[in-house]
C-alpha cells in the first residue's frame, strides 16, 4: 500500500519517471487490490493468465510489459494484450482504454457491460461515463477516481486499501 501511496507523490519529484511508467505500475498494483468473482474451476491446470488489455493506441510502450514480466498473482501469470477492435477483447480482467478510443467510450463500456472487467482509463469524465477507475492529474500528482456503481455492476470488490487513496464517484442517475 505503500507503493500506491507514494506513487501519488512522485509525479512531481522525479522527472525522469514518465507519467505513463507510473500509470502502468499503478494498472499492476491495481491486480493486489481487486477481486474478482471465481470464472473456471479452481483445478484447472495451469489457471488462466490474469490479462491486462489495452484497447486503441498504447501510451505504455514497453513499460507495461516490463513492469508485469515475471509478476504473478497467486499462481496466475500476468500478461498484456493489445486490442485494435472492441471485438478482439477476449476474457480480459483489466482493461485500459486509450485515450484514441474517447469517442467510443459508451460503445466499449456497453460491450463490457456486466462482464468482471476493470474498466480504467485516462480519458475526460471516464468515471462519470460509467468507467471504473479514471487517471487524473491534480496539482502535478496522478490521482485515481473510482466509479463504486460501475465496479459493483461488474461484480469486482476493491479494497478499502486503493479506495482510501482515491476520489471514489457514483455513476448519475438517469
Amino acid at each position: 500500500m505503500a507503493l500506491m501511496s507514494s506513487l501519488l507523490l512522485v509525479q512531481g519529484e522525479s522527472p525522469r519517471t514518465s507519467e505513463y511508467q507510473l500509470k502502468a505500475v499503478f494498472l499492476f498494483n491495481f491486480v493486489q487490490f481487486v477481486d474478482w468473482p471465481p470464472s473456471a474451476p479452481q483445478d484447472s491446470q495451469p489457471p488462466p493468465p490474469l490479462l491486462i488489455g489495452i484497447l486503441g493506441d498504447d501510451p505504455f510502450g514497453t513499460f507495461l510489459d516490463e513492469t508485469v514480466r515475471g509478476e504473478r498473482l497467486g499462481a496466475r501469470s500476468i500478461q498484456v494484450r493489445r486490442y485494435r477492435r472492441i471485438a478482439d477483447i477476449e476474457a480480459c480482467n483489466i482493461l485500459f482504454i486509450s485515450r484514441s478510443e474517447s469517442e467510443r467510450v459508451p460503445e466499449i463500456l456497453s460491450a463490457v457491460k456486466n462482464r468482471p472487467v476493470l474498466t480504467v482509463s485516462d480519458g475526460d469524465e471516464f468515471a462519470s461515463q460509467g468507467g471504473i477507475i479514471q487517471f487524473f492529474t491534480d496539482k502535478n500528482r496522478i490521482r485515481i477516481r473510482i466509479n463504486l456503481d460501475a465496479a459493483e455492476a461488474a461484480n469486482l470488490t476493491i479494497s478499502s486499501k486503493l479506495l482510501r487513496v482515491a476520489e471514489v464517484v457514483r455513476t448519475p442517475k438517469r
